[in-house]
């Protein structure tokens, strides 16, 4: 990251929050007025967590924060419930993205899917205990799968055409953090 100037830095997470107010925009377009028996996949949480895992400054955690509260009064879910399972969620991939470097994309996946699961899980748990209307399961669970599914094809799309790949190890400093 020695070659990474400032301006390329806050360009890269100005192109992350652009990237999630674009997903909310087609998110939000009434291309069908009759409810839907399926949910599609979560983007904004796969994306948030693809460039969490391969370029963590480039999209900090009050970035996904932000994005995802936005997103929480947007999509008329609890406000700060999702954004929070999120950040955590974002933030423990975060800690384990320097043992996932050398791991196969296999094992990012895993951990990436697990974490989805555990997203999935308390979300629903939390809404259960305070009684909150919620989706069916099916769909909260289907979206999950397809989420997980959509995983590949993202970081696909965020490699090929956005550039934001993992660092080499010669772009971490000495102390073994970021430069």
């Amino acid at each position: 990251m020695g070659n990474l100037s400032p301006s390329r830095l806050w360009l890269m997470r100005a192109a992350f929050l652009g990237l999630a107010l674009l997903i909310m925009f087609f998110h939000l377009i009434p291309l069908d007025t009759l409810p839907r028996r399926w949910a599609p996949p979560d983007l904004l949480i796969a994306f948030a967590f693809a460039w969490s895992l391969r370029r963590p400054d480039f999209a900090p955690a009050p970035s996904i924060a932000a994005v995802m509260l936005m997103a929480d009064l947007l999509f008329l879910r609890p406000p700060g419930l999702m954004a929070l399972l999120v950040v955590l969620g974002s933030e423990y991939l975060k800690t384990r993205a320097s043992g996932l470097r050398e791991a196969s994309f296999a094992g990012e996946w895993l951990a990436v899917c697990l974490s989805l699961l555990a997203i999935t899980v308390l979300n629903r748990l939390t809404l259960a205990l305070l009684a909150v209307e919620q989706a069916q399961l099916s769909l909260s669970l289907f979206q999950m799968v397809m989420t997980m599914i959509a995983y590949p094809l993202v970081v696909l799309v965020t490699q090929s055409l956005m550039g934001v790949r993992k660092p080499a190890p010669s772009d971490t400093d000495a102390m073994g953090g970021w430069a």
